[in-house]
């Protein structure tokens, strides 16, 4: 069966663009001062294949003149790479520029010509981090008389694997938000029975388990999740009016699937003014000291007859001591969301202290 004339076009295209490289490094081989470059671009093609890296020409629609001709001493040239494992399906483009002087005494530039990474469009902050890959101090060292094209490349594969992972986290996590808001904005199928929560299909059988609820008049607040190397921090804060309502909220957060599966799903504190006398205690719920911070948030806040609560999803790249910024902010962002940092009545300390 004869092949379509569009796939015939292509094959000619690839066929063409590989001997117009092929004749342009054979031509860079035989002037000693760009030798180099033309070593350089076989060595690419050894490692990552043939086909990776072509010429690069601009859209003919803008009317330039075509890329390295005598009168432009800059060489520029496409990379197609594929991310690493486990996203080998995606690919991005690179445009390398080599000026006159690469690598006697300038260094390359590269540029993302990729507008999407998968599906997501590529955003400013990646695009800057790329064209900054030689000149800052993230990105990659150069030295004169150095060909480093092959570190810059894989420095760019690192910063869009990592931009890619980031998305692809935020994503779920905004899934995890849409679910909570989309259920919670559905009333309860039964009086009584908690909102957010699946039907419990067993108490139809004739067992006595019931699922948890809020105590009656508790409304809590969520905070959008901050986003760190794969990490996310989620903060929820409620009013209270008795300690007693503590484990009771808890209970309720921890009956929710989504939040139970995450690494620290309840790290929290929480202050209580009953009858003059200031209630407070708090929990890390493994994440070490987490607990005692928001603690010591919520008195320099001066907030009291609130909990705030802090659910971490724990990505796999530890993130140090910026874990406890986070979760501090997600606090304080869900604070601020409830009101709780405006409302006179959540202030105004004038009890004792009493921790449980």
């Amino acid at each position: 069966m004869p092949r379509s004339s569009g796939s015939s076009s292509s094959t000619e295209d690839d066929a063409q663009r590989t001997q117009e490289l092929e004749e342009f490094l054979a031509e860079l081989s035989q002037d000693p001062d760009r030798e180099a470059v033309a070593s350089e671009i076989q060595v690419l093609q050894s490692i990552y294949g043939d086909d990776v890296v072509r010429l690069w020409h601009p859209p003919s629609s803008q009317g330039r003149r075509s890329p390295n001709t005598k009168d432009d001493k800059t060489i520029r040239y496409e990379v197609v790479l594929s991310l690493p494992a486990p996203h080998e399906e995606i690919s991005v483009k690179i445009l390398v520029s080599l000026p006159e002087a690469y690598p006697r005494s300038s260094p390359p530039q590269l540029q993302l010509l990729s507008k999407y990474i998968g599906p997501f469009g590529a955003d400013s902050n990646l695009f800057g981090s790329i064209l900054r890959t030689y000149i800052s101090i993230s990105g990659v060292e150069w030295s004169e008389d150095t060909v480093c094209v092959f570190d810059g490349l894989q420095n760019t594969l690192e910063l869009c694997m990592k931009w890619y992972e980031d998305r692809l986290t935020a994503e779920k996590v905004e899934e995890i938000i849409r679910e909570d808001t989309r259920e919670v904005s559905l009333p309860p199928k039964k009086s009584g029975s908690p909102i957010g929560l699946e039907e419990d299909t067993t108490s139809s059988k004739g067992n006595n388990f019931l699922p948890p609820e809020l105590p009656a008049g508790v409304n809590i607040y969520v905070a959008e999740p901050i986003m760190d190397r794969k990490s996310a921090f989620v903060g929820r804060a409620c009013r209270i009016d008795h300690p007693s309502q503590v484990p009771q909220i808890l209970s309720y957060l921890m009956a929710d699937r989504r939040i139970a599966r995450a690494a620290h799903p309840i790290i929290n504190s929480w202050r209580c003014q009953v009858d003059g006398v200031l209630h407070q205690d708090n929990d890390d719920d493994g994440e070490t000291a987490a607990g005692g911070r928001l603690a010591h948030l919520l008195q320099i806040l001066d907030v009291n007859n609130v909990l705030v609560v802090v659910t971490r999803y724990f990505g796999g790249i530890h993130l140090g001591p910026d874990r406890f910024k986070h979760i501090n902010q997600a606090a304080r962002n869900a604070l601020d969301l409830g009101g709780f940092l405006d409302a006179p009545d959540s202030k105004k300390n004038t009890g004792r202290a009493k921790r449980h």
